[in-house]
């Protein structure tokens, strides 16, 4: 299935893409798309009606079949491809540089031109404080504990790790025997045997407060099996609830540090998430820890405990001295 949110930025995309290549077959340029060919024979017939103001003959789009094969026969001034933006050059970026610095990478000077073209295309794009072409600005304790990965990877070594769990809000000393190194959605993550949980994790290298190399070597045992994460790093438990939350523009963070569905982009910069928890008590923490800036929208229970802790809060305060000179 295809959103609107989807389909916008794959019809500018779709005339440079099948001008690059003439009489490409529907089914080929759909599959480079994900799309259904079905939903692609859609998105060229919008285009077909699509061009300068007037739509005079040729100003429209033209398009040309020959059995299942695709021509742009005129493209209307779209004939560039869109540009990366900065956030986006940075995350391609960033993972890029994991996967350089990753022991087993089959061709590191096909990633390293790679880097250097996404530098050069990127220098246009990036935003008030990011740096693209010298280099991703990364934090140095999550650029260290990657650094050290990749180390403990390439010597065989295991780790000794303390952990912040965000979910639980605890903090966890474990050893691991780390079996790979992951970039999902431009975050990294170490994979490793877990002894203290006697099973494979995933571990975000930005939630490790320390790391140590350690001297003996890293045995995952035999049935440590890789996660399977071809449909995201987290999976749905049956003990997890469900909240709705509304973010304001300086709290939309939420959504990139704990695992949710962003469901609506809504005005003046607020988010809609969906985000899962298993801990009701964390939850109202973190929805208070916000300040205001984060609203319940569901479940019910959630929204009053938010309410009752932060009226309880107010109430305590009332009944505080005060620190100002009369």
């Amino acid at each position: 299935m295809s959103g609107s949110g989807d389909r916008m930025p794959r019809l500018l995309a779709l005339v440079p893409y099948l001008l690059a290549r003439p009489g490409i077959r529907v089914d080929e340029a759909a599959q480079d798309f994900d799309v259904t060919p079905k939903q692609l024979r859609k998105d060229l017939e919008l285009l077909w009606m699509c061009g300068l103001p007037g739509y005079g003959p040729g100003d429209l789009i033209d398009l040309s079949f020959e059995g299942d094969t695709i021509v742009v026969t005129h493209d209307a001034g779209m004939n560039r491809p869109l540009r990366l933006t900065g956030g986006e050059a940075t995350a391609l970026l960033v993972a890029l540089r994991a996967l350089g610095e990753t022991p087993g990478v089959v061709d590191g000077d096909a990633v390293r031109r790679s880097i250097a073209k996404i530098e050069a295309a990127a220098g246009q794009a990036q935003p008030a404080g990011v740096i693209v072409g010298g280099g991703v600005r990364e934090g140095k304790k999550t650029a260290r504990n990657r650094e050290e990965v990749a180390r403990a990877l390439r010597d065989g070594r295991a780790l000794r790790i303390r952990y912040y769990t965000a979910s639980k809000d605890q903090i966890t000393e474990r050893t691991v025997d780390p079996m790979r190194l992951l970039i999902v959605q431009a975050v990294g993550y170490l994979e490793a045997w877990c002894r203290r949980a006697e099973g494979v994790r995933l571990f975000r290298l930005d939630r490790i407060d320390e790391l140590t190399v350690l001297d003996e070597p890293s045995r995952p045992p035999a049935h440590a099996h890789p996660t399977d994460i071809s449909e995201g790093v987290f999976r749905e438990r049956p003990d997890q609830r469900e909240a709705v939350l509304v973010l304001d523009p300086d709290a939309r963070w939420v959504a990139e540090y704990y695992p949710c569905e962003e469901l609506d982009e809504l005005d003046g910069g607020r988010l809609r998430i969906r985000m899962r928890y298993a801990d009701q008590s964390w939850m109202v923490r973190l929805v208070l820890g916000l300040g205001g800036e984060a609203l319940v929208e569901s479940p019910a229970d959630l929204a009053s405990d938010v309410g009752r802790r932060a009226a309880d809060a107010v109430a305590r305060a009332r009944h505080l001295p005060s620190t100002c000179d009369h």
